[in-house]
């Protein structure tokens, strides 16, 4: 094996806790919530949907071609989910909206750096692969964790979403390695779906912000393949 593909939201990252993002988002758009209204609010916010999660309990008509297709762009991504906060709270929609895509809202977990580092020092070629709606660059630059990869493949910029096996194909010829030589890591049945592009593949569930999320199973699994 020459390469691994990551996945983002759910494997190197977890988004921020709920009460937090309320919080943020609040203070930007300068909106005070009583504390007895957090919880309820919570609850309709998140039921609405969030970007990294949860997914919406229900998409209505007027968004559901948006909300399919949010990944592609980020006009249609920030349309999307903006259009699903405003059915709880318009004032705060755009706010908690911008508040997702600010590199503070972003958790990576405890053991990202020294596998990312381990598998640098074996020799092994590394990429994000993420369906997501805005550039996610600064994100890993403001946790140091930019240069430990060498490709980033954002579907916004490529016009291509997981599971389209085509997303995948395209980061291994980034990579310069072929798909039997790469290993994707992922969360999601999306992330599995790499198997169809002759990508093996390990799907870890996702874990609480600033955990151990288990990804010394690549650096196992690669061991076990050298033996």
């Amino acid at each position: 094996m020459r390469a691994v593909l990551f996945d983002f939201s759910g494997t190197l990252f977890a988004v921020e806790e709920a009460q937090r993002w309320l919080r943020r988002g609040a203070a930007a758009a300068e909106v005070t919530v009583a504390p007895e209204d957090e919880p309820p609010l919570l609850d309709r916010l998140l039921a609405a949907g969030r970007p990294g999660g949860p997914e919406p309990r229900h998409v209505p008509a007027d968004l559901a071609d948006d909300y399919a297709r949010r990944d592609l762009s980020g006009a249609t991504h920030r349309r999307a989910y903006v259009g699903l906060l405003s059915q709880v709270d318009a004032v705060l929609a755009e706010h908690l909206y911008d508040r997702v895509q600010d590199p503070d809202a972003w958790v990576p977990y405890a053991d990202v750096e020294p596998v990312l580092t381990a598998l640098r020092a074996g020799g092994l070629r590394t990429a994000v692969v993420s369906n997501i709606g805005w550039d996610l660059r600064p994100t890993f630059a403001a946790h140091g964790l930019l240069d430990l990869f060498d490709a980033y493949v954002f579907s916004h910029e490529v016009g291509l979403m997981k599971p389209d096996r085509a997303i995948f194909e395209l980061a291994c010829a980034k990579l310069d390695v072929t798909p039997a030589e790469t290993l994707m890591v992922g969360d999601h049945a999306a992330d599995g779906a790499a198997v169809h592009a002759g990508v093996r593949s390990l799907l870890l569930p996702a874990s609480p912000p600033g955990g151990v999320h288990g990804l010394s199973a690549v650096l196992d699994l690669l061991a076990t393949g050298r033996q």
